[in-house]
């Protein structure tokens, strides 16, 4: 089942994205309810909805779909598990076509720094984990919380960048360049 989430969610969502918007986010709602998951993303979800172009929500919920999924070093697939990076790369490939490069401070190097205050869902965020900069990365989801794989023995989860733990390791922020048929476009407005 853990590994059928993900697919049937990326499923939807692709399909979303030729629907009405009502309608793609009503089947998506519908699947998250049936599997448990609406009660506990429920408000990320909404936020994600309200305050970020379909480009960008439809990015935060793909990722959503990766929940669980447990940690593996170097790894690049729901199959394998993810390292940060790792699922970071896969969610922006599988939702919005864009390959990033494989290490978190390569991902770093390769996009638009931004202020922290300037964060949108979609965007990324960076933390000093390994007492070296931009060793640690994540999508940011809203209302300061981000969506990672964090270490071996857990699993892909979302958790508050304002805990200490997170707060004090804070590296930076990055946009991701989409680019369109008229030239770039950021995932979030």
């Amino acid at each position: 089942m853990r590994r059928i989430l993900p697919v049937l969610l990326l499923s939807l969502a692709a399909a979303a994205q030729a629907a009405p918007p009502d309608a793609a986010f009503e089947d998506m709602d519908a699947l998250l309810a049936e599997k448990g998951l609406m009660s506990r993303l429920g408000s990320q979800i909404q936020h994600a909805r309200d305050s970020v172009s379909v480009q960008a929500s439809g990015l935060v919920i793909n990722a959503m779909a990766f929940l669980g999924v447990p940690y593996k070093y170097g790894g690049n697939s729901v199959d394998t598990g993810f390292d940060c990076s790792g699922f970071v790369r896969a969610v922006f490939e599988q939702s919005v076509g864009k390959i990033l490069p494989r290490r978190s401070d390569e991902q770093a190097a390769a996009t638009q720094e931004i202020d922290r205050s300037e964060l949108k869902p979609g965007d990324l965020v960076f933390f000093n984990t390994m007492r070296r900069a931009f060793s640690h990365v994540g999508i940011y989801v809203g209302d300061g919380k981000f969506i990672h794989s964090p270490r071996s023995g857990s699993q892909v989860r979302v958790e508050d960048m304002r805990m200490a733990y997170w707060s004090t390791r804070f590296n930076g922020a990055r946009r991701v360049p989409i680019v369109g048929a008229s030239g770039p476009v950021p995932t979030s407005p």
